[in-house]
Formats: structure tokens, C-alpha cells, sequence
């Protein structure tokens, strides 16, 4: 199995230097929020300001990667101490009240923009999803893994605008089609391209508008 199952050569160069061009410029223009986020986070409910969590990568031809994904903090640090790994739902009573904020303006995922300058991470991709749901998902839903075949997991991307978090199985097959249709995308530089730039100004709108989750 290639790498790079959907993209051309130019089209994976491109998508690279474009993640890491995007994610300095994010990081130039929103660096200044973070002493303010990290504060609010703080004072708001107690547990570290940065959550880290395991998530399932890149599918490789000889492994799937494994990384640490950071945000900033927008549950109780014992949101899951009792249930273990579950879908976030609507109206969350284990999200706080700035975190319910950072969710519909989507700035709890800004720290993500070093995941993509590590190669974690695209700006635009299949959503990354927690190994402890992972297996389920593969046998309940046809084709799951092959979400991520060669392609990084993004920070934003069609199933994360267009469908919203998980809250149940019949979620998971949808965001499962939105992916596949994202890879189908990105077989030419001007495909690829067009569908990035209508993901982004959808991610933008939704971040102005609190419609995150």
C-alpha cells in the first residue's frame, strides 16, 4: 500500500507546505490569544490548561501512526474518570463554561497548529479519532480505517464542518462518507485546491458565527 493512496506527488508537496505555511501564519496572528485562553481555562474549572490525547494518524503502508494531539482544556479534568473513552453529546454537563465557548468558536483547537507544523496533523482532514473507539468503528463501520490511508488527520475538513462531533454510530457512517469524498478530492492540484479553500472559509464562518459543538 503507497503512502499517498489519493494524491499525486505534487498534490501531497503542495498540501505539505501549504499545512506548514497556514500553521505559521495561524500561529502569528493567534500566538497572542493563547496567555489569554490559558487563563480563562484556568480560572474557570481546575486541571491542566492544555488536554493531551492519544489519537490514530496517518495510515502507512507499514503502520498507522499514533500521536498526541493538544487543545486547549474544555471539560472538567474528570470528564471521563468514570465512563472511559465516550462521544462528546449536545449539551455536554462535562463541558465547562469556557470550554462551551472555545467549542462553538472552534479556539479550543488553535494548539493543533503544532501538531501540523510536527507533521501530526493537515489543516484540512479526515477528523483524528481516539484508539479506544477505534476498533469499534472499524467493525461497525465498512471502510472506517480507510479514512486516514495516506493521508494526516486535519484540524478541520468536510466531516467536521458539515456534520459536527459524533454522537452515535449513524454519525460516524456520514463523517465516514464525508472523508472518502475529501480523498476523492484530492487526485489533481486544482480539485484539491478548491476543496481546501471551500473547507476553510466554512471552518471561518463557523468560527464567527458559534456554531461549533
Amino acid at each position: 500500500m503507497s503512502d499517498n493512496l489519493h494524491m499525486p506527488l505534487r498534490v501531497a508537496v503542495a498540501k505539505r507546505a501549504l499545512d506548514i505555511l497556514v500553521a505559521l501564519l495561524g500561529l502569528a496572528v493567534t500566538l497572542p490569544l493563547f496567555p489569554l485562553l490559558a487563563l480563562a481555562v484556568a480560572l474557570d474549572s481546575p486541571g491542566p490548561v492544555i488536554f493531551r490525547q492519544l489519537r490514530v494518524g496517518r495510515m502507512r503502508a507499514d503502520r498507522t501512526e499514533l500521536f498526541i494531539m493538544y487543545k486547549f482544556r474544555s471539560m472538567r479534568q474528570d470528564a471521563e474518570a468514570k465512563s472511559g473513552a465516550v462521544w462528546a453529546s449536545k449539551q455536554d454537563p462535562r463541558v465547562t463554561r469556557v470550554g462551551a465557548f472555545l467549542r462553538k468558536t472552534r479556539l479550543d483547537e488553535l494548539p493543533q497548529l503544532f501538531n501540523v507544523l510536527k507533521g501530526d496533523m493537515s489543516i484540512v482532514g479526515p477528523r483524528p479519532e481516539r484508539p479506544g473507539l477505534y476498533g469499534k468503528l472499524e467493525a461497525a463501520v465498512p471502510f472506517f480505517a480507510e479514512r486516514t490511508a495516506g493521508l494526516r488527520p486535519g484540524i478541520t475538513g468536510m466531516a467536521q464542518v458539515y456534520q459536527g462531533y459524533d454522537a452515535n454510530l449513524d454519525d460516524v457512517r456520514k463523517k465516514a462518507g464525508w472523508d472518502h469524498a475529501y480523498a476523492l478530492s484530492l487526485t489533481s492540484l486544482r480539485s484539491w485546491l478548491r476543496v481546501d479553500l471551500r473547507v476553510a472559509l466554512d471552518t471561518v464562518i463557523v468560527m464567527v458565527t458559534g456554531r461549533g459543538q
